[in-house]
Parts: C-alpha cells; sequence; structure tokens
C-alpha cells in the first residue's frame, strides 16, 4: 500500500509540476507577422492598422480576411460540471479550459483564447457569451452543468451568427455515435431495430442518445434512467431536451429495462451497472460505460457476463475509449474553414461517419508508429480510431466542410480536393513538397524490393504502397515472421497479391542468385562457397542481386545497420562505369521550406573531383521536388579568406564547376549562415552568383553534412526525407535505422520513379 500511495504522489506532483514548469500555464500568444523595424510597427498598429478597421467597417465580412478571427475559437465554462471534479467554480476550472485550447492547437492548428466565467445564471451566461461573437470565428462551451448548458446553448444558438458547440454533449454524442455505427455493423444490427437503455440524463447522456435517434433509433426504443428513477411522462423536474425520452411506464427498473437489451449507455456513476443485468441483455450487446474515472461496469466484468460484448469507456488504459478530441478540433477545424453559421445536424453526422470509416480502414503507418504492440484491427476492440491518427484532420475536417456547404451553414465555398491537399501538408510535412514525386510515381509501375522485409515499418509501408501506388513490392524475408508480423500489426496486405517474397532460407531461385553474385565478385575474393552463404544470409546483398539481374527496377535497404555496410553491397552489384555513388542528400522540411544538405554518408573526405559530382547530382534531384536550386558551397574559409583543406577542395570544385556552362546557381567556398542570409553574402562578396537564400548545403566532409542534417533535425525540429542515394540510376536507397514508415514510403514513391524524372 505505501509502494502505492508513493506511486500516486509521485504522478500528482509530477502533474503539478507540468503546470507550473519552466513557465505557470500552458499556453502563450505569438505573432504571425514580423515586427523587428519600425515599419513592421506602423503596419501592425498605428497608422496602418486603420486600413484593415476601415475595410471592415465598411464589410463586416472582411474580418475573416485581415484578422485572426477566422481561426480563433472560445473556450468558456463557469466550472460549474468539469469533469470529475464537478462544481468547483470558474477560477479552478482554468487548467482544464487551458488543455482543451492546448488540444485545439495541437490536433487541428486552431488558436484559442480560454474565458472562465464567474456566472451561475444560464441566461446572464449566455448574455455574456453572446457579447463575444466579435471576436471569435467559434464558440465551444465546456463544463456547464445540466439542464444550465441546456439554456446557455439554446439562447446563444439562436442569436449568433457563429458556430456554438457544447463539447460535453455533441463531442460525446458523435464519438459515442461513431462506435454504435460500427457495433451495430458488427452485431449484423439496423438502428431502426435496436433497444437502448441510458443510464444518465444529463447534458453528455441526452445528447447521445438525440445522436442515436437521429441515427435511426425509434424513440420508443430508448428507455432512461437518472438518479431520480426512470424518466417517464408525468415527471416535472426534466428539461424540454430531457422530456424527448421520457416515454417508460412510472416505475420501470433498471434490471427490467435492460432485459432483451441491444445496447446499455452509461453516463452516470462507477459500479451502477449489474453484471447480471448483463447477463439479460441481448446476445452480442453494446456497452458503453462512460463514468471516468470508474466506468459503470468494468470491461472485464461485462465480457465474462457476456463473452461477445463490445464495449467501451472512457478510459485510455481499456480498448475503445470514447474521447471527445476524436471530434472537437476536427469538425471545429471544417467549420471554421467553410466560415459555417452553425454547426447543424448534417455536419455533426457527416464527422460520425468520417470517424466510423476511419476505423473500418486500415491503420496508417503513423499510428502504428504511436500505438506500437497494440492491434489496430477494425473489430469488437477497435471500434473507433485512435486520438493521435493523423487522417483525423483531412478526413473530418473535408467531410463537415463538405456537409456546410450541401446544408446551406457554410458562407465559404471551398475547393474541397485542394482543401484536403492542405490539411494534410498540416498534417505530414512532407506531403507539399512531395505531391509531385507521388504523382510521378503513379506514371509507371516499378518493382520495389524491401531488403529489411520483416521490419514493422517496411510492412507498414507496403501497406501503404497497396492502397495508393502502382508500385509492386518485394519482400526479402522469412514468410512465417512476415506473416505473424502482418497479422499483429493488423494489416490487410497478402503475400502474392499485395506483395512478393523472397525467402532467403529456400527460395527457388538461390542458385541462379549466388552464382550471379560470384560472378560479379569472384575477382574480389568471393568464393563460390562464401556467395552461397552470403545469398543466405545477407539481404541486401541479395536485394542488390535482385536489381542486377533485372527481377527488381530498385531497392530500398538500411532500416538497421550502418550505412557504408550496406553501401558495400550495394556498389559490389549495381555500381557500373555509368553509375556509382554521387553522394547522399538529405532533404530536411522546416516550417519556412525545404533545405538539403549533401553528402550527408558517402565520402567521408570529399575531392574536388567528387564534390563537383555531388553538386551536380545534387542539382538534378533537387528539380524533381519542382525546385530550382541553388547551391551553396559551405566550408570553413569563406570567399578565399582562409587556406584550409576544406577551402581548397571547395576552390577546386568551383573551378571544375565553372569550366562549363551550368544551368543553376551556385556559390561558395562560405560560411553556412552567409549561404542562408542572402544580405550578410552581399555584404561579404557584393555581386555573388546565388540569388536569395540557399537552399542546398554542400560540405567537404560527411562529418559537417552530417552535423547540418542532424541540428536541422533535432534542433530545429526538421522533418528529414531521404538520404537519397545519387548516381546509382534510381536503382538503389539507403536509409537510416531512424527512418519512420512516412520516410520509408517518401523514399518509396521517389525509387517508384522511372529514372527519366531525375531529369
Amino acid at each position: 500500500m505505501a509502494l502505492d500511495e508513493t506511486r500516486k504522489d509521485n504522478e500528482r506532483r509530477a502533474a503539478l509540476d507540468y503546470h507550473a514548469l519552466p513557465r505557470p500555464g500552458k499556453l502563450e500568444i505569438r505573432p504571425t507577422k514580423p515586427m523587428e523595424t519600425a515599419r513592421d510597427l506602423s503596419r501592425a498598429y498605428s497608422p496602418g492598422v486603420a486600413e484593415a478597421c476601415t475595410e471592415i467597417a465598411a464589410d463586416p465580412g472582411l474580418a475573416t480576411r485581415y484578422t485572426a478571427k477566422r481561426n480563433l475559437v472560445a473556450v468558456i465554462s463557469n466550472g460549474s460540471a468539469v469533469l470529475g471534479l464537478g462544481n468547483i467554480g470558474a477560477l479552478a476550472s482554468k487548467p482544464v479550459m487551458e488543455g482543451k485550447a492546448v488540444l485545439f492547437k495541437k490536433f487541428a492548428g486552431i488558436d484559442c483564447f480560454d474565458i472562465e466565467v464567474d456566472e451561475s445564471d444560464p441566461v446572464a451566461l449566455a448574455e455574456l457569451v453572446c457579447k463575444l461573437e466579435p471576436t471569435f470565428g467559434a464558440v465551444n462551451l465546456e463544463d456547464i452543468k445540466a439542464p444550465d448548458c441546456f439554456v446557455v446553448e439554446r439562447i446563444c444558438r439562436e442569436r449568433m451568427g457563429i458556430p456554438v458547440f457544447h463539447d460535453d454533449q455533441h463531442g460525446t454524442a458523435i464519438v459515442v455515435a461513431a462506435a454504435a455505427q460500427n457495433a451495430l455493423r458488427i452485431a449484423g444490427k439496423r438502428a431502426e431495430d435496436i433497444r437502448i437503455v441510458g443510464l444518465g440524463a444529463g447534458a453528455a447522456g441526452v445528447a447521445c442518445l438525440t445522436m442515436l435517434h437521429k441515427m435511426g433509433v425509434p424513440l420508443a426504443n430508448i428507455t432512461v434512467f437518472d438518479r431520480s428513477g426512470v424518466l417517464h411522462p408525468a415527471r416535472a423536474d426534466l428539461a424540454p431536451e430531457q422530456m424527448a425520452f421520457a416515454n417508460a411506464p412510472d416505475g420501470m427498473t433498471l434490471d427490467e429495462a435492460l432485459k432483451g437489451a441491444d445496447m446499455f449507455l452509461g453516463l452516470s456513476g462507477p459500479g451502477a451497472l449489474p453484471a447480471a443485468a448483463v447477463r439479460e441483455m441481448a446476445e452480442n450487446p453494446i456497452i458503453f460505460a462512460l463514468a471516468n474515472p470508474t466506468p459503470e461496469i468494468m470491461p472485464e466484468e461485462a465480457r465474462a457476463a457476456s463473452p461477445g460484448a463490445m464495449i467501451a469507456t472512457g478510459r485510455s488504459d481499456y480498448p475503445n475509449q470514447v474521447n471527445n478530441v476524436l471530434c472537437f478540433p476536427f469538425i471545429f477545424r471544417g467549420a471554421l474553414d467553410a466560415e459555417a453559421d452553425d454547426i447543424n445536424d448534417a455536419m455533426k453526422l457527416a464527422c460520425v461517419d468520417a470517424i466510423a470509416s476511419l476505423a473500418r480502414a486500415t491503420t496508417s503507418a503513423e499510428v502504428g508508429e504511436a500505438y506500437e504492440g497494440e492491434r489496430l484491427t477494425f473489430g469488437p476492440e477497435y471500434l473507433i480510431p485512435k486520438p493521435f491518427d493523423p487522417r483525423l484532420l483531412p478526413t473530418i475536417a473535408v467531410a463537415v466542410a463538405r456537409a456546410a456547404m450541401a446544408s446551406g451553414a457554410a458562407r465559404r465555398d471551398l475547393d474541397l480536393e485542394a482543401y484536403k491537399q492542405a490539411l494534410e501538408a498540416e498534417v505530414f510535412k512532407s506531403s507539399l513538397v512531395m505531391r509531385g514525386v507521388f504523382a510521378a510515381a503513379r506514371q509507371s509501375s516499378r518493382r520495389i524490393v524491401f531488403a529489411e522485409g520483416e521490419d514493422d515499418r517496411v510492412l507498414r509501408t507496403v501497406q501503404s504502397m497497396s492502397e495508393d501506388s502502382t508500385d509492386r513490392a518485394i519482400l526479402v524475408g522469412r514468410p512465417d515472421v512476415i506473416a505473424q508480423r502482418i497479422e499483429r500489426a493488423g494489416l490487410s496486405i497478402v503475400p502474392g497479391h499485395s506483395f512478393d517474397i523472397v525467402n532467403p532460407e529456400s527460395d527457388e531461385r538461390y542458385r541462379d542468385y549466388w552464382q550471379s553474385y560470384h560472378q560479379a565478385q569472384r575477382r574480389q575474393g568471393v568464393t563460390p562457397d562464401l556467395a552461397k552463404a552470403v545469398m543466405r544470409t545477407n539481404t541486401t546483398a541479395i536485394a542488390a542481386t535482385m536489381v542486377h539481374r533485372g527481377d527488381a527496377d530498385s531497392m530500398i535497404c538500411g532500416t538497421f545497420g550502418q550505412y557504408l555496410w550496406h553501401l558495400n553491397y550495394v556498389s559490389q552489384m549495381l555500381a557500373t562505369p555509368a553509375f556509382s555513388p554521387a553522394g547522399a542528400l538529405s532533404m530536411v522540411i522546416l516550417d519556412d521550406g525545404p533545405l538539403f544538405v549533401a553528402d550527408t554518408h558517402i565520402h567521408i573526405e570529399q575531392t574536388p573531383e567528387t564534390l563537383a559530382r555531388t553538386v551536380i547530382s545534387a542539382a538534378r534531384h533537387v528539380r524533381r521536388f519542382g525546385l530550382e536550386p541553388r547551391i551553396a558551397l559551405c566550408s570553413g574559409s569563406q570567399f578565399g579568406n582562409l587556406d584550409s583543406a576544406s577551402g581548397r577542395v571547395m576552390r577546386g570544385a568551383l573551378a571544375i564547376l565553372d569550366a562549363e556552362a551550368r544551368d543553376f546557381q551556385y556559390e561558395g567556398e562560405m560560411h553556412t549562415d552567409a549561404a542562408l542570409d542572402p544580405e550578410l553574402r552581399d555584404r561579404l562578396l557584393p555581386g555573388n552568383r546565388l540569388e536569395g537564400r540557399a537552399n542546398v548545403l554542400v560540405y567537404a566532409n560527411t562529418d559537417a553534412a552530417g552535423a547540418a542534417r542532424n541540428l536541422l533535425k533535432s534542433a530545429a525540429g526538421g522533418l528529414e526525407v531521404g538520404p537519397i542515394l545519387m548516381g546509382m540510376g534510381n536503382r538503389a536507397h539507403i536509409v537510416t535505422p531512424g527512418v519512420t514508415p512516412r520516410g520509408l514510403l517518401n523514399i518509396a514513391a521517389l525509387a517508384g520513379a522511372e529514372v527519366a524524372t531525375y531529369g
């Protein structure tokens, strides 16, 4: 017991430290425009700000163009019903509201002000909220007790021309409805035919039942209980929203209502659902026990009572957590971007369908990585997606915006395909810059062999390829291991249909492969016995041999092991007079765009000749991304001011490059800051050949290039695409052990494009 108390005390202290350190609270405000000069100040404030004010005064609709209104939500509470804490008051609720604002920003890029109001009268509270309309694009009401919350929302929705959404009601209802939709699908039942028993008639309970009714469940099939008993027509203590479900006879008990019921919905308190009552429910019942932190019945008790039960709770340590974060950031994102005047039923139902459909789809690589070890396959224990599924934003926001436009709630027409692409670019930093590469890859159908075919990241990449690519994946690995890991990850890919396998232990081409390897390496000391051993154990050599023989068009390796070790076997089989490693190019995507770094892995120390070839190859590859290369040759020497080894190599490379006309910009030798700061560079060397900020940094050795790459990734928060192996005609790519499934997919797209697209 003492150990348990110590753990709880440590967790409490850690939570308090999280809120207190290094700065109190969880929010700050940052400017989105430069504020460095007197000119900036005159435009941001006086006198320039008057221009924007005048425009808005003439046309109020322009507020969404000249201010942050369209991306600003108010999270408003009086603290009268804080989840798990009750009526703790407005001030004590502030950490919760700050947390809600953080979730808006984290999951959907929406800015928030949390507003805690010391007002217990619902009409007065609604009056105050209505007066805030000029400031915000939408309002999220939070943690207001029932029935006051119904009054506040009703008044605000009637009077305000922006969306007003009480998340405790509608957010919970949407997620519950999505889970119920999928549970009914699994059970083979229709909403029109089921009978529901609800326990809890507060804001969330009423909203959930209302949403289930809108999905098709007849009101007559819904029986509801609260702490005073069953809701029946003679009760005088019910709000109008609750009275809609008061259709049961007075005196009915919970046990009586549950006999033969298809679904239990609990939003009440701990232990309120007896296991004996679960045994009396219909076969394969749906049990949503959502009281927090202790549900109405623990999942293991419910399953013991009814083994086929489909169970959801509000807890993160059990499957099917009903978490509002699956809904509210994304429904607001779609509503704000469509400039909707309301979040109506059509938009809520679109959100329900979008959430439910995501659970039925194969989980993405990013979700598998975030929830490593969990089996995320649609079924009784995976009815709704996980909160960190990056597809939630583009899927739900687009569905909501489409419904807003179709239902007449939108005041702004969106190009939904372009809108989806923009949202995907927010979620996946590489999406925008990789779009052209993926498009080029779809124009061809190449065979790509993955040397480490048993790796979970590779399997998730192959899943994505099978869904959105014309390329054919080949995996080097043991079929039984691959099958086990596909099953464990809940993937839908099938050997022979979605991909092919080369089994090092028993492939029928083994003799052909070892003979090809021996033929290529017999003058380098490789005996037949050694060639046989290599073709049984070295998956990189197997993949390279496949490309050499024409059994594959390109290979990807390197998910474990050292880069140069893999390069040795790639070069043994694939280097020719026409193709040889020219350098490794990494693209690091930063907030202000991509920056390329070379050579990060191959030439430990460059010569003028290898450096010039790296520059030429980098220019060719950068154009694959639709960018014009501006290449800086970076050194400790600045335009000849230091007679260092790197400076001499750079000057030698410049001489080689200058010997022929080039169709790209390059300049050197210079410090990295001069490469990235055009004003500094122009002061040091007026009239230099680079225009603007360099987008390619080339270094004289891998130490410098690798350090730049790692700093950009770790300190600047950049996302790497690569390294891209240059000079091999797109026949081989070597990743690094830290590669993510998304990174592998990007490399597969590069490998999937024809060599001609390299320029």
